[in-house]
């Protein structure tokens, strides 16, 4: 049979009380009462009763983790960065429920006593709705991503906008006056902060903005393979492109590489994240760093936070992206 609290109880010689106290970290406990019961707890192998638990503190210890689309524009870098930054801070004591929202028909299932608390990694503004709802079930939430309008509501956001100008500045300030861009998902809301950021950076160095070189991409590294194919078929080729993600650039330099042309000799790359294989890519990518750990990090603490002790948020945290420059751009000459 099982050990209970009442077992513990009586071999610490202390009450039950004391022991569902100490077990749960209480501040009423004394440290050294606290680790001599977890050490008694630890000996007779005793085994938290977690259904048992929530019943009586009315929690689901779940917290869930949702995306705009886990099926769509999320990349396995993303998507990878996301739940480690999470699952760092969560305590083990949470269960953690990862979805995308697209995967719900409507959010009848999402109710306060299924989850203690949500992180919503949102691209879209098409995730309001589901916002709405967690909110009018009172159920914790922290968005992170994309700069909503509720200033009531923890929102945690990359400086994207800034970062794309900062991609874009660069390639001009290395010669580069024939410069295309590979846009992300249509309807999602980096798509759109990048390529105003980048739109910018070529309006205030008096570069034209040309039509047919903005091509449309979906995050992933084919639908960047075929806009460089494109773009490379275009009576005048760019002589730099801004992919918005690092996926879509290491597909451009395969159709560049396909086509017998070099990065950064024929043509130069910047991308936009600085996932894992871009450093190692060949040549190296030259890219913008977002910080999607560090904000889920983040995103956590404010949740853990909000679960404890409900406050008011004025305004979103913004962190900053970093330009990093690497090989796969090219000086030109005078």
């Amino acid at each position: 049979m099982a050990p209970t609290i009442k077992d513990i109880a009586k071999l610490a010689n202390v009450s039950h009380t004391t022991v569902s106290r100490a077990l749960n970290n209480s501040p009423l406990i004394k440290e050294v009462t606290r680790k001599r019961i977890a050490e008694i707890a630890a000996q007779v192998g005793y085994v938290p009763n977690y259904n048992a638990k929530s019943l009586v503190m009315q929690r689901s210890y779940t917290i869930g983790l949702f995306f705009t689309s886990i099926a769509k524009g999320t990349t396995s870098g993303f998507f990878s960065d996301t739940i480690r930054g999470v699952n760092s801070v969560i305590d083990v004591q949470y269960n953690l429920f990862i979805r995308g929202i697209d995967d719900y028909v409507e959010y009848s299932s999402i109710h306060r006593k299924r989850f203690d608390g949500i992180i919503l990694m949102s691209q879209s503004e098409a995730d309001n709705k589901f916002i709405y709802h967690v909110v009018q079930q009172g159920i914790p939430i922290v968005v992170l991503n994309r700069q909503i309008d509720d200033r009531s509501i923890i929102n945690i956001i990359s400086n994207d906008r800034e970062g794309a100008y900062d991609a874009g500045k660069h390639l001009i300030e290395c010669g580069h006056q024939d410069i295309a861009i590979i846009e992300g998902v249509e309807g999602f809301k980096s798509t759109q902060e990048r390529r105003d950021g980048f739109i910018k950076a070529l309006i205030d160095h008096n570069i034209p903005v040309r039509n047919d070189y903005m091509r449309s991409g979906n995050y992933d590294m084919q639908s960047g393979y075929e806009a460089m194919g494109k773009l490379l078929d275009l009576e005048k080729p760019p002589t730099a492109v801004f992919c918005s993600n690092d996926d879509m650039a290491i597909g451009a330099m395969k159709s560049v590489f396909e086509r017998g042309l070099q990065v950064p000799y024929d043509i130069s790359i910047v991308g936009f994240d600085d996932i894992g294989f871009s450093l190692f890519a060949n040549p190296s990518l030259t890219t913008v760093k977002r910080p999607i750990e560090k904000i889920s990090e983040q995103g956590a603490r404010q949740l853990l936070s909000l679960i404890k002790e409900p406050t008011e948020k004025d305004g979103p945290i913004s962190i900053k992206t970093e330009f990093i420059a690497r090989e796969s751009v090219r000086k030109l000459q005078k």
